[in-house]
C-alpha cells in the first residue's frame, strides 16, 4: 500500500511529492498570468495607437482646412472663406472618415451649422476645454477608451482655439457683407462673438467598435 500520508511515507518522499505538486500548480498558472499580461499590454498599445492616429487625423484636417481658408481669404476675402467652411470642411471630414474608418468631424458649443451640433459627451468635453483655457491651460485634448461598448470603442477631441484668421467670420465685429452672407447661409448662426484664444470648438474623432485594430 502507498498513499501520500505523512504517517506512512517517510519525510523525504513526502517533501519531494509536495514540491513536485507545487511546481505543477505554478506551471499550470503561468500561461494564464502571461496571457493576462499580454492582453493588458495589447489593450494599452491599442489605446496609444488610436490616440496617435486621432492626432494625425486632426493635424491633417487642420492643415488642409487652414490652407484652403488662407487661399480663400487672399482671393476673395471673408465671404469666400465662408464657402470653404460650408463646403470644403465637410468634404475633408468625409474623406478622412472614409480613409481611416473613424468618424471625423468638428463641433462646438455655439455652432454655425446645426448639423455640427455637439452630442452630450462632446458638450461636456467642450465645457471642460473652456474651463481649462480660462485657467491658462494650453493643452486641450481628450482621449477615452470605452471597453465593453458595442458601437464605439474610442473617442478623441482636440480643442480649436480662436486665431486671428477666424475673427473675420467669427469675431465680435463683422463686415456688413459677411453679416449678409452668414444670414443667407446660416440663419441660425451662433458662432460669433469670439476673441483670440477663445475655444472656438473642437475636432472630434470617434472610432467604432468594428474598426480594425491598429499597430502602435
Amino acid at each position: 500500500m502507498f498513499t501520500v500520508n505523512r504517517a506512512v511515507v517517510c519525510p523525504g518522499i513526502y517533501q519531494f511529492a509536495l514540491v513536485r505538486l507545487l511546481g505543477l500548480c505554478l506551471l499550470a498558472a503561468t500561461p494564464l498570468l502571461v496571457s493576462t499580461a499580454q492582453a493588458d499590454d495589447a489593450h494599452g498599445e491599442s489605446e496609444a495607437a488610436l490616440t496617435l492616429k486621432s492626432r494625425e487625423l486632426v493635424t491633417t484636417f487642420a492643415a488642409r482646412l487652414k490652407t484652403a481658408l488662407q487661399g480663400a481669404m487672399q482671393s476673395g476675402g471673408p465671404v469666400a472663406a465662408i464657402d470653404i467652411c460650408k463646403d470644403i470642411a465637410p468634404a475633408i471630414a468625409s474623406e478622412l472618415s472614409r480613409q481611416s474608418g473613424a468618424s471625423v468631424s468638428r463641433t462646438s458649443l455655439r455652432v454655425r451649422n446645426p448639423a455640427n451640433s455637439a452630442e452630450n459627451w462632446q458638450r461636456q468635453v467642450l465645457a471642460d476645454f473652456e474651463r481649462k483655457a480660462a485657467a491658462g491651460d494650453k493643452v486641450l485634448e481628450y482621449a477615452r477608451a470605452l471597453p465593453g461598448q458595442e458601437a464605439v470603442r474610442f473617442r478623441y477631441m482636440k480643442g480649436i482655439p480662436t486665431a486671428g484668421l477666424c475673427l473675420a467670420c467669427h469675431g465680435k465685429k463683422l463686415a456688413p457683407q459677411v453679416q449678409r452672407q452668414l444670414a443667407a447661409e446660416y440663419p441660425y448662426d451662433r458662432a460669433v462673438g469670439y476673441a483670440v484664444g477663445d475655444v472656438r470648438g473642437a475636432f472630434s474623432i470617434v472610432w467604432p467598435a468594428e474598426a480594425p485594430q491598429l499597430s502602435p
